[in-house]
């Protein structure tokens, strides 16, 4: 593709505002700079040019033939150039870029959208798997989801929308005749190698040596190692609810709270529109979550 040369856009612009207003001043007070600023714009133009393109008195200027030509053809360039911008940002305005941990987005989020766009047909939700501090500044989201205690950040506003409970999940046909824990091999995700020892915490029993560990790279992995017999896993409540509904996992020892809490993470500055309507959604939709299995100790 041939270069493009160096077009000097702000004499352009500076010439197609006086062209269309009429006036120095009114091009000036559109622009946002003083009337001699345009004015040295219009005369490096004519230089560029290498031809006049005003003419008359300097407090009655009027077009020249080549002046006018030159108006014509930019002001139909600059309708388009601003019918294009309003027509990209308009797009814009219509997607939230959500960044959200992978296996929420999965098992939780991705699932439900189809409620929130019944609601608000005008909106899309872009989802992104990402995890880690939250910074607007350097990531193209427009909100995040973060599973922590506290959000920090400075300007960010992040509010809790569903609370956290974990506890050990494996196939139902390990269960039988109870688990015991010191016999079966342990999931791990790599992540989060730290899960067990905090969930030993959190529920305030001792968690013994595994026979065998297993580790995977993600925690939808682990998940799936679990359904398919490789061990007992450690989860979140919010993802396992539907596969321990539907009898593809097991939680032999129910769920005990922990202090992390699922937070949307909006940015200091005015969030982009629709960015309300999908807080009052998700704050609604965890709502209707299911309560866990109350924490139990039973063999381990």
């Amino acid at each position: 593709m041939a270069k493009r040369s160096q077009l000097p856009l702000t004499a352009l612009r500076a010439f197609e505002a006086f062209a269309r207003l009429g006036k120095m001043s009114l091009a000036a007070d559109e622009l946002c700079v003083t009337h001699g600023a345009v004015s040295r714009q219009v005369r490096s133009l004519e230089a560029l040019c290498g031809v006049k393109l005003t003419q008359g008195p300097r407090n009655a200027l009027k077009l020249t033939d080549a002046g006018e030509r030159m108006a014509r053809s930019l002001g139909r360039t600059f309708d388009e150039l601003e019918a294009s911008f309003r027509e990209v940002k308009a797009a814009a305005d219509r997607e939230l870029h959500v960044s959200c941990v992978g296996t929420l987005a999965m098992k939780w989020l991705i699932p439900r959208l189809s409620g929130f766009h019944a609601r608000h047909p005008e909106l899309s939700i872009r989802v992104t798997e990402a995890y880690g501090p939250v910074d607007f500044t350097r990531e193209p989201f427009d909100a995040a989801i973060r599973l922590t205690e506290s959000v920090t950040g400075e300007g960010l506003t992040a509010t809790p929308f569903l609370d956290n409970f974990h506890g050990p999940v494996v196939a139902p046909e390990l269960t039988r005749g109870g688990l015991d824990l010191a016999r079966t091999p342990r999931l791990h995700t790599r992540p989060h190698r730290q899960a067990w020892s905090e969930w030993s915490e959190h529920a305030g029993v001792p968690v013994p040596e595994a026979p065998e560990n297993r580790e995977y790279e993600h925690l939808f992995y682990m998940l799936e190692a679990a359904v398919a017999g490789l061990g007992v896993g450690l989860s979140p409540w919010i993802y396992v609810a539907n596969d321990i509904a539907a009898g593809r996992l097991a939680a032999p020892f129910g769920f005990t709270p922990t202090p992390a809490k699922f937070h949307l993470v909006l940015p200091g500055q005015p969030p982009k529109r629709g960015l309300k309507a999908f807080r009052e959604w998700l704050i609604e939709e965890a709502a209707t979550a299911p309560a866990p299995p109350v924490f139990a100790v039973v063999g381990i």
